[in-house]
C-alpha cells in the first residue's frame, strides 16, 4: 500500500506542474501580445482609417469590417507562426529574439529621425485613400443604377437584399484594413511571437489589443489622430521590442509551453 501510494503521488505533481507551466505561459504570450499590438498598431494605418471611416459612417459597421479583418489576419498571422514550430523550438526562440532585437533598433531609429508632426503625412494619404474608395463606391452605385432598370424587377430585389445584409462601408473597412495590415510590423511581429510563445496567448493578447487600439480610434476619431505622436509612440515601440531580445538572456528556450 505504501508503494502504491508513493507511486500516485508524483502524478499529481506532475499535472500540477504542467498545468501552471501552461497558465504561466499563456499569461506571457497574452502580456507580449497585447504590449508589442498596442505599440505597433496606435498612430498605424489602420488605426487612421479606423478613425476617419469612424467620422464619415457608421462607427458599429466601421468597427465591425475592421475587426473582422484584424481578427482574421492575427488568426492567420498566429498560424505561420505556430507551422514553425516544426523547426526545433530552440532556433526558433533565438531568431525570434534576434528579430525582436532588430525590430527594435529599427523602431528606436526611425522614432529618433521623426518629426514631431510625422503622423500627419499619413492621415492625409489615409483619407486620399478613403476618398478615392468613396468615390469607386459612388461611380459604381451610378453604373448599377440604370443597369438594375434595365434588368426588371427579378434581379433588383436579390441585389438590394445582398446589399441589406453586407453594407459596402462594412466591405470597404473590412478591405481598407485588411490590405493595410498584409506585411504590417504588427503582422510580422504577431508570427514571430506564435513561433516562440503559447499561441492561444498569442491569439487572444493580439485580438484584444487590436480591439482596444481600433475602439480607441472608433470613439476618438480625429481629435485622437491628431493628439497621438506617432514619434512616442514609435520610441516606446522600440524600447518594448529591445525588453523582449533582451529578457531571452534570462529566460529559457525551453521555458513558457
Amino acid at each position: 500500500l505504501q508503494k502504491g501510494s508513493s507511486q500516485v503521488a508524483p502524478v499529481h505533481i506532475v499535472n500540477d506542474e504542467s498545468a501552471d507551466k501552461t497558465n504561466l505561459g499563456f499569461i506571457h504570450a497574452f502580456v507580449a501580445a497585447i504590449s508589442v499590438i498596442i505599440v505597433s498598431e496606435l498612430g498605424d494605418k489602420t488605426f487612421f482609417i479606423a478613425a476617419i471611416m469612424a467620422m464619415r459612417y457608421n462607427r458599429l459597421t466601421v468597427l465591425a469590417g475592421a475587426m473582422l479583418a484584424l481578427g482574421l489576419m492575427t488568426c492567420l498571422s498566429v498560424l505561420f507562426g505556430y507551422a514553425t514550430t516544426v523547426i526545433p523550438r530552440v532556433y526558433t526562440y533565438y531568431v525570434s529574439t534576434a528579430l525582436f532585437a532588430i525590430f527594435g533598433v529599427r523602431m528606436l531609429r526611425e522614432g529618433l529621425k521623426m518629426s514631431p508632426d510625422e503622423g500627419q503625412e499619413e492621415l492625409e494619404e489615409v483619407q486620399a485613400e478613403i476618398k478615392k474608395k468613396d468615390e469607386e463606391l459612388q461611380r459604381t452605385k451610378l453604373l448599377n443604377g440604370p443597369g438594375d432598370v434595365e434588368a426588371g424587377p427579378g434581379t433588383t430585389i436579390p441585389q438590394k437584399k445582398w446589399l441589406h445584409f453586407i453594407s459596402p462601408i462594412f466591405v470597404q473597412a473590412f478591405t481598407l484594413t485588411f490590405l493595410a495590415e498584409w506585411g504590417d510590423r504588427s503582422q510580422l511581429t504577431t508570427i514571430v511571437l506564435a513561433a516562440r510563445e503559447d499561441p492561444y496567448g498569442v491569439a487572444v493578447g493580439g485580438t484584444v489589443g487590436h480591439c482596444l487600439c481600433t475602439g480607441l480610434a472608433v470613439i476618438g476619431g480625429r481629435m485622437i489622430a491628431q493628439k497621438i505622436s506617432v514619434r512616442t509612440v514609435t520610441i516606446i515601440g522600440g524600447i518594448v521590442f529591445l525588453a523582449f531580445a533582451f529578457s531571452a538572456l534570462f529566460i529559457s528556450p525551453d521555458s513558457g509551453f
